[in-house]
């Protein structure tokens, strides 16, 4: 099986490019593409693995889509000094998504087949 490792660094709103990354790991994981994916939110873009958000309705919302690639075995990590530079604790994150290291990203990457950075 091939191991795709998505990166995002952009904030979750205000820009598409975390929301087309989990759009990505979303595809990768179904049974036509059959990949193991794992996403790591670094700068920004760890805020969208913070629980609560509210947005206009019809609009994405990245809680409920980490949540939905978690349930698919989709393994999240938010970089751990992102987090602590944005005032999230690890209590204020989706369950599922844990924090990470630069080891850890370092460790996925070399294990991995394929590396997309947004």
């Amino acid at each position: 099986m091939v191991t795709l490792t998505i990166i995002a660094n952009e904030a979750p709103y205000g820009t598409e490019k975390t929301w087309n990354a989990l759009r990505l790991a979303g595809a990768s994981v179904t049974a036509e593409i059959g990949m193991k994916v794992k996403v790591f939110l670094m700068g920004d873009s760890v805020a969208a693995a913070k629980r609560g958000q509210v947005t206009p309705e019809g609009f994405y919302n990245t809680e409920k889509m980490i949540t939905d690639l978690v349930a698919k075995g989709v393994e999240v990590q938010c970089c751990g000094t992102c987090l602590k530079a944005r005032g999230i604790s690890d209590a204020e994150l989706i369950e599922g998504a844990k924090r990470g290291t630069m080891i850890i990203l370092a460790k996925w990457i070399k294990e991995s087949d394929r590396v997309v950075s947004f």
